[in-house]
């Protein structure tokens, strides 16, 4: 039987073979040549005076009982960004996440903050399909792919002008997020596989990641506590969702979240946390 995240990039490879029918990779380049240069990313996330935001934006989550969204995506973004986030991440997959690029070009236009697209990108196409849309950096999942491709789907959003945050959920994936060349990784304490969190994962794999590569915490984050112990831990920046659909006021609630990224407590312990 497949695992929930094989399943996903299945049904997302033939999504994305309709797309392909539909648009042309020409008219891709096309609309990606009238979009404004992409943001830089690397130095926004990596602040030496605090663990920095990223808002994630889902119509629907993975995991039974995952909150949805009740805000319009544009909307949502926007108050984000009223509240401090650094950057927004918006997931467009359609069958589990019932998301759409549509979503990912509405919430370009209603910021002026970094905008990470999320899918289950496995082919150059899709990286032209972010470029278009606007955003400034792409996720890429090492578990979906192989070396080869990840190395190249790495190398080709840089050349994009995008940032690959390369996603890892092991020891041995973020040594192959390392060799791909990747300046930023997730470290996501959901096994896609599963989809089971566990908040400790990013302690165990932090260490791994040398001080060049930014190093984000994501998933897990139920409230201001968990983002000060992933700080603890070595967090540069954090990505938060759940927290932020669960209550009606994402502005509010990821104004906390970057307060607790910002308490005074963490900066005496942080330093040991670099290695």
């Amino acid at each position: 039987m497949p695992t929930v995240l094989e399943s996903i990039v299945a049904g997302a490879r033939e999504d994305l073979a309709v797309r392909q029918a539909a648009v042309s990779l020409d008219q891709l380049k096309e609309r990606a040549a009238r979009q404004p240069s992409a943001q830089e990313v690397v130095t926004r996330l990596r602040r030496s005076e605090s663990v920095t935001m990223i808002a994630e934006i889902k119509r629907q989550g993975i995991a039974k009982g995952d909150p949805a969204l009740s805000h319009d995506p544009a909307r949502f973004a926007a108050d984000c960004q009223d509240g401090g986030a650094t950057m927004i991440s918006i997931i467009t997959e359609r069958r589990r996440f019932a998301g759409s690029l549509a979503d990912l070009a509405a919430i370009r236009a209603a910021v002026d903050i970094p905008v990470l697209h999320k899918d289950f990108i496995t082919t150059t196409y899709q990286l032209w399909e972010a470029r278009a849309c606007g955003a400034d950096a792409v996720l890429l999942i090492v578990a979906a792919m192989d070396q080869l491709a990840l190395e190249s789907l790495v190398e080709r959003s840089h050349s994009l002008g995008m940032t690959a945050i390369v996603e890892a959920h092991t020891a041995d994936e973020v040594k192959r997020a390392l060799d791909a060349g990747a300046l930023v990784i997730s470290v996501n304490a959901r096994d896609l596989k599963t989809p089971k969190v566990d908040r400790t994962i990013f302690r165990d794999l932090a260490p791994l990641i040398p001080d060049r590569v930014v190093r984000l915490a994501d998933s897990g984050v139920r409230g201001p506590h968990d983002v000060m112990e992933y700080a603890r831990a070595g967090a540069d920046a954090v990505l938060v969702g759940r927290a932020l659909l669960a209550g009606g006021d994402p502005k509010r609630a990821i104004k906390d979240l970057v307060a607790a990224g910002q308490h005074p407590s963490l900066w005496a312990v942080r330093p040991a946390c670099r290695s």
